[in-house]
Formats: C-alpha cells, structure tokens, sequence
C-alpha cells in the first residue's frame, strides 16, 4: 500500500486549492520550459518530516543526493510530474492541491557532464510527523538532510546545494 503524505482529502470531494499554486501549474505545462535543447527540466518536491528535515535520494548508479522528482512526460505539466515522480520514487502518494511553488532553479546537472539542469521545486507541506518513504524504482538510497546542517554533505546536487537550500532558508526567514 502506499503512503499517502496529505492532509485528509475525501477521494470523492474536491480538495480545495492553494493560492500559491495557480490552476495553470495543474493543467498546462509551463511556456519555455523548453528554451533551450541542452537544458534538462525536472519538477522535484521539497518533503520534510516534523524536525524540518528534507528528504533526498539518490539514484542507482550514481553518488549525489537530491530532491524525489524527476523529467516529465510528454504532455505532463510540472505538477503532474512531480506527482508521479514521487509515487515511483518513494510509493508515496501526494495530493497535487497539497503543493506549492517555492520556485524555478537552474544549476549545472548532478549526473550529465557539460549539462545544466532547470527544475521546478514544489513545497509539500502535510507531511506527517513520520513520513513512510521507501526506496523504489531507480532509487538506491534516502536520506534526511538538516538545512541548517553546517558544513553541508558534499555529495548533494549542485541544484539542490545552491538554488533549493538557499531558498528554503529564505523562506524560513520570511516566516
């Protein structure tokens, strides 16, 4: 069974909507997501646990840590993406009404040499005080990282170390 990381959503109901997450972001795929050919687009989700924690994985095969997510779809928008991302990952389900934008980020690529990485980050914000992620899929390994931890592991994502953290303490800041 999976888990689900949400807040109580009747399946028959119609979850209510988040102000930061425009109806567009669940129904069209972002304009010039493809701006340029040797960029690589992801949507990736920030999950943390009770202590602040955020999730990271890492991916058989390779050594850096990142967020759960992944490129889409043909037709996907970024959202549904990050859904689907997460259900393969982790089994874990998320409600896309439970996400919301922290924003657009670009980085040189963890596992493609010479390639720079666009990823749009969503904050899941219902996690529970246990989340029940287990790795599936492509995924070799999870890790709970503080984003107060100093110094930082060396072995996160460029994407994920210089665009997301800062971001996410930003935003603690402005809370």
């Amino acid at each position: 069974m999976d888990a689900v990381l949400t807040t109580e959503h009747p399946q028959d109901a119609s979850p209510p909507r988040h102000a930061a997450l425009s109806d567009v972001a669940l129904t069209a795929p972002v304009p010039g997501r493809e701006e340029s050919a040797d960029a690589i687009h992801v949507s990736a989700v920030v999950i943390r646990n009770s202590d602040g924690e955020v999730l990271t994985v890492r991916k058989s095969g390779t050594d850096r840590f990142m967020l759960p997510g992944g490129k889409p779809e043909p037709g996907e928008t970024p959202v549904q993406t990050a859904v689907r991302e997460c259900a393969e990952e982790l089994s874990v389900e998320l409600w896309p009404e439970d996400l919301r934008e922290l924003g657009t980020f670009h980085a040189a690529a963890a596992n493609e040499p010479g390639r720079l990485v666009t990823g749009e980050i969503f904050l899941h914000d219902a996690a529970p005080a246990a989340v029940d992620a287990a790795p599936a899929s492509e995924i070799a390994e999870l890790r709970w990282l503080s984003p107060a931890a100093e110094p930082m592991p060396e072995d996160l994502a460029p994407l994920l170390a210089e665009e997301v953290l800062p971001a996410l303490k930003g935003e603690e800041t402005r809370a």
